[in-house]
């Protein structure tokens, strides 16, 4: 009996390079990416030179095995130390593509060849996560805002002994509007910037850019596979949008990682599902996997100054999640990169969820120096230092390594902790200096930070769970707040901040059925109101001072006397000297405005 042709599937491409960690220095000058070797480029690569001016460099051919020669331009990056070559067209999926280039060094000429496969991507189905709409009850409300619903905040702990410096949060998932969020150090709401539905936004904090302060969050959508697909934005101290940073090479800035550096330049995550045999690490020969991606953006140009991948530098058998368990539309995810931040000699440190380990990358090799945890870790750990699924990995003045260690998922340790960790590098060992915990404890899945304090405190965001802490050096308990449940914030962090929004103060007012009313004020964002001052006359451009009243959180409620019936209404933010900051539109008594 003859059997039909059946067709059968064909295996994957390889997507790991022949050799795992190369290095991206080339002549021991420039840093190059993609590094020679991989197969993980996106069709929309530039190809990138890092480490000399761009008029040193010249790019002869950009030649693909498949779509032939690419013609395009070198634009150079602003802090004049390099250049990326954008071609013209997109590259073809799966083929291979030749680069040379020429150094130009004083009198002498210095040949670059750099060789690298094009992946084949695996289109995912961008479903956001789910969220839970909760009660009203657990939203605020505002008279002179109705515009805005956050989440409600309840703190349950609030010493004097805390720390100075305003609450950065980001609650998306549960009741309310997501969106960024600063918190006064009792909790009440200073600014809220609500998005659309199913926008999230992450990584909300205070950094320095162009030498000011500046707020910075990432936002955008985050998928139910794990991360996001957006865009990190910069706003001044008038919450004037100043920059928005997007990932380069085809992708989209992800929700993990959104850092400034002095150089002003942008370390940032993003996430790359591809095509990949999987058969080596138990999976499918035709599987996919998804390539961790951290890249510095030259913020000014929106160039890609360096791509590092973790399929060329890890192997996927370091990671505790399962090939097998892994499918097309939900590809392997072996690494879960979450954190990216500077460490000593020009290295940075990468966390791999996923692998439970902490690496040291050369900033100009792209090469890992050590590893810290998992399955193939450079130091011998003492068991308090263990960590697992761990999040926020800095490097502090000292030396030392601060790490917000999840414990879970699935749960390998009794509860969520902050740990701080010395490494002896002579020795090769690692040991738990101090941890933080909660009471009762939390366990938290996904996410969460640890900041270090300038007078020694912690300041924890617990991640999947809806809590932030702050806790001394000894673990004694000085600030708690949680939102609804449902609610998260990826980070939560305490900074000082100044703001002065560009918009006006808002106002309302609402009648009483004897007379008079209550004038209702706010400002979204200002920092420095100490007082209102109530304005009345009988025409917008003819107010007069009525009443000054002490500022009552986001919103002040304003008597308004029975005579006010039928003139209009307005009213200015005073500061602390009594001068004014800004001043409301007028409103009519009679109506409400």
């Amino acid at each position: 009996m003859l059997l039909p042709d059946v067709a059968l599937a064909q295996p994957g491409p390889a997507c790991a390079p022949a050799e795992l960690d190369n290095s991206a220095l080339q002549d021991g000058l420039v840093t190059v990416s993609p590094i020679p070797g991989s197969r993980d480029a996106t069709p929309q690569t530039q190809i990138s030179f890092l480490g000399v001016p761009a008029s040193e460099i010249s790019v002869q051919s950009v030649q693909g095995s498949e779509t032939g020669e690419h013609t395009g331009h070198l634009q150079a990056y602003s802090q004049g130390d390099g250049a990326s070559f954008l071609p013209a067209r997109p590259f073809a999926e799966g083929e291979r593509v030749t680069v040379r280039a020429v150094l130009h060094l004083g009198r002498s000429q210095r040949a670059l060849t750099d060789v690298f496969a094009v992946a084949h991507e695996d289109q995912l189905n961008p479903t956001p996560r789910k969220t839970h709409p909760g009660t009203a009850a657990e939203v605020q409300s505002f008279h002179s805002r109705p515009d805005l619903s956050a989440p409600l905040v309840t703190v349950t702990a609030d010493s004097p002994a805390a720390s100075p410096g305003d609450v950065f949060v980001a609650p998306y998932g549960g009741p309310g509007q997501a969106g960024p969020m600063i918190l006064e150090p009792d909790g009440g709401l200073v600014w809220f910037n609500p998005l659309p539905p199913n926008v999230s936004a992450t990584n909300f904090q205070v950094q320095e850019y162009a030498g000011k302060p500046a707020l910075t969050w990432w936002e955008g959508d985050i998928s139910e596979h794990g991360f996001g697909l957006g865009n990190d934005l910069i706003v001044d101290s008038s919450y004037n949008r100043v920059a928005v940073v997007k990932a380069g090479n085809g992708l989209f800035a992800d929700l993990h990682e959104f850092q400034l550096t002095s150089n002003d330049t942008a370390l940032i995550t993003a996430y790359d599902p591809i095509h990949c045999n999987l058969s080596s690490a138990g999976g499918l020969e035709d599987g996919a996997v998804t390539d961790g991606v951290f890249q510095e953006i030259d913020v000014k140009t929106g160039l890609v100054r360096m791509q590092w991948t973790t399929v060329d530098h890890v192997a996927l058998s370091e990671s505790y999640e399962h090939a097998d368990r892994s499918s097309l539309a939900w590809p392997f995810d072996f690494f879960h990169i979450n954190s990216v931040s500077p460490a000593a000699g020009g290295g940075m440190l990468v966390s791999g969820r996923n692998t439970w380990t902490v690496y040291d990358v050369n900033g100009r090799t792209g090469q890992i120096q050590w590893r810290l945890g998992g399955k193939d870790s450079t130091f011998k750990e003492a068991p308090q230092a263990l960590t697992a699924w761990q999040h926020d990995p800095r490097e502090l003045p000292n030396g030392t390594l601060s790490v917000f260690d999840n414990g879970s998922s699935p749960t390998v340790h009794a509860q969520s902790r902050g740990v701080v960790l010395s490494l002896n590098r002579e020795q090769g060992t690692a040991t738990l200096v101090s941890q933080l915990t909660h009471a009762p404890a939390l366990i938290a899945e996904s996410q969460g930070d640890l900041q270090a304090m300038a007078n020694g405190d912690w300041f924890i965001g617990w991640g999947q769970v809806p809590d932030f802490s702050e806790l001394a050096p000894s673990g004694e308990l000085l600030f708690d707040a949680h939102f609804p449940a449902f609610d998260e914030s990826y980070r939560s962090f305490r900074f000082p901040w100044t703001g002065t929004p560009a918009h006006a103060p808002a106002l309302s007012y609402t009648p009483a059925a004897g007379g008079g009313g209550t004038a209702y004020a706010s400002w979204n964002g200002a920092t420095e109101v100490v007082s209102w001052r109530l304005v009345s006359g009988s025409a917008p451009g003819s107010l007069a001072a009525a009443s000054i009243v002490t500022r009552r959180g986001f919103e002040t409620a304003i008597p308004v006397p029975a005579s006010a019936a039928g003139q209009y209404l307005a009213v200015e933010a005073l500061g602390a000297a009594g001068q004014t900051l800004g001043i409301s539109g007028a409103i009519a008594a009679s109506t409400g405005g």
